[in-house]
């Protein structure tokens, strides 16, 4: 709510809050309020890590955008058919949700011209960011949210964002109710880890994250080798 009236008067934005404290719409209801609804070309760019992520906020934009005069909102990932997005472009879009792999495909097919800013910024993403932001026009506005902020964001901001306006409620970074335990083993320990925290704490489901596709299928493998039944995601797998 504090960012608001900061967006709406075009200043750059760096926004740190927990998961589930309305960042979305405090970045949205100002980029739609800014919106020329006159105009037919894209004017503003959401970009988020995840593909699940995009979709669930231009679900979010376009409900909000119905109280606001009706933006036409569109979302592109990776996984969809390139072409038929490029063929979407062709029709009014003044709003574009896209995951960063995305965005750069439409820019350099010449279709496009132009929160979750801590796996954006990530080593995976940083990269493809600083492309994309490149291409933007110097009067651009830049908003940043997350609930995390990894080392890179600090580059990142010193280098394309312009005087900042910088928001931490993240006094505490654990949301109540929930507890946090943080165990130092090596990597050949990490199994056997898991294996002690299952059996002494009698979990009955859980969510595993990995940091690579290939971790995803091993740790999979592994644990089912232990006697428990497991199932794996990731983002190489087909939509």
């Amino acid at each position: 709510e504090e960012s608001i009236p900061i967006a709406l008067s075009g200043r750059d934005i760096l926004a740190r809050a927990k998961n589930g404290t309305g960042k979305s719409g405090a970045y949205l209801i100002p980029l739609l309020e800014r919106l020329d609804l006159k105009k037919d070309n894209i004017q503003a760019m959401v970009i988020v890590p995840t593909r699940e992520l995009a979709l669930q906020v231009s679900q979010i934009c376009i409900q909000v955008s119905k109280h606001m005069g009706g933006a036409k909102v569109m979302a592109t990932t990776g996984g969809t058919n390139l072409r038929d997005d490029i063929m979407r472009l062709d029709d009014t879009v003044h709003v574009v949700i896209a995951t960063p792999g995305r965005i750069l495909d439409l820019i350099k097919k010449g279709v496009a011209k132009v929160e979750h800013a801590d796996k954006l910024l990530s080593q995976d993403f940083v990269q493809i960011m600083e492309d994309i932001i490149l291409t933007l026009p110097k009067n651009r506005q830049i908003l940043l949210y997350s609930a995390t902020f990894p080392l890179s964001v600090q580059k990142f901001m010193n280098s394309h964002l312009q005087k900042p306006y910088e928001i931490n409620l993240m006094e505490e970074l654990t949301l109540k109710g929930v507890t946090q335990y943080y165990a130092y083993v090596t990597e050949r320990q990490k199994v056997h880890c898991l294996n002690t925290l299952f059996s002494r704490l009698q979990i009955n489901q859980s969510i595993i994250f990995c940091n690579s596709s290939q971790r995803v299928e091993l740790l999979a493998k592994k644990i089912s080798q232990l006697g428990y039944s497991c199932f794996y995601i990731h983002a190489k797998m087909r939509q």
